[in-house]
């Protein structure tokens, strides 16, 4: 009885190796590797709107306007694995025509990204200042949005909001100035 089940036992492992050598190639064939190469798109772009009118004041004490400026988008496209970006945001000072008329500095400019209002793609995305307590002036280069951990292709869009308080001693007049988003 021992040597039976001996005996099913090795024809049973010689069959296992049958059935395994049918799945070697046969004598007459021949192996090719494929590859091909899948290369980045155009790489990071940043849009904002042309222009955008913030609300306007009075003269008589000071004060904060305060406005959503209009949807700033990133499109990330290079396909990246494990790859960041970050969005930065600046202003300049604030100018009125008429001579003399004193500029309204950058350092009176705040902005708060808010969250994203639109995303694709695999990343992890991080507002700048998600609430209206987390606002920055914009005297100098701030962070506005940032993704990590991006995977392939992504894209991330926000609203943010600009406020400009408005100095004692201002003039009345029609102010302008240039905020500008970029992305790296």
């Amino acid at each position: 009885m021992r040597n039976r089940k001996l005996g099913k036992s090795l024809l049973a492992s010689a069959l296992g190796i049958a059935a395994l050598a049918g799945l070697s190639t046969p004598a007459g064939a021949a192996a090719t590797t494929a590859t091909f190469t899948l290369t980045g798109g155009t790489g990071l772009a940043i849009t904002a709107p042309a222009s955008s009118a913030l609300s306007g004041g009075t003269t008589e004490s000071s004060a904060t306007t305060a406005t959503q400026m209009g949807a700033v988008s990133v499109s990330d496209t290079r396909g990246a694995l494990a790859g960041t970006w970050t969005a930065t945001v600046s202003s300049s000072d604030f100018t009125t025509t008429g001579e003399g008329a004193p500029a309204i500095a950058k350092d009176n400019v705040s902005y708060w990204s808010g969250a994203a209002t639109a995303s694709s793609g695999t990343a992890t995305r991080l507002p700048g200042q998600l609430l209206a307590a987390n606002k920055v002036t914009l005297d100098v280069s701030r962070t506005a949005f940032s993704a990590s951990a991006v995977i392939g292709n992504n894209t991330a869009a926000w609203n943010p909001t600009v406020s400009v308080t408005v100095p004692a001693g201002s003039v009345a007049g029609t102010y302008t100035g240039t905020i500008t988003h970029s992305v790296a």
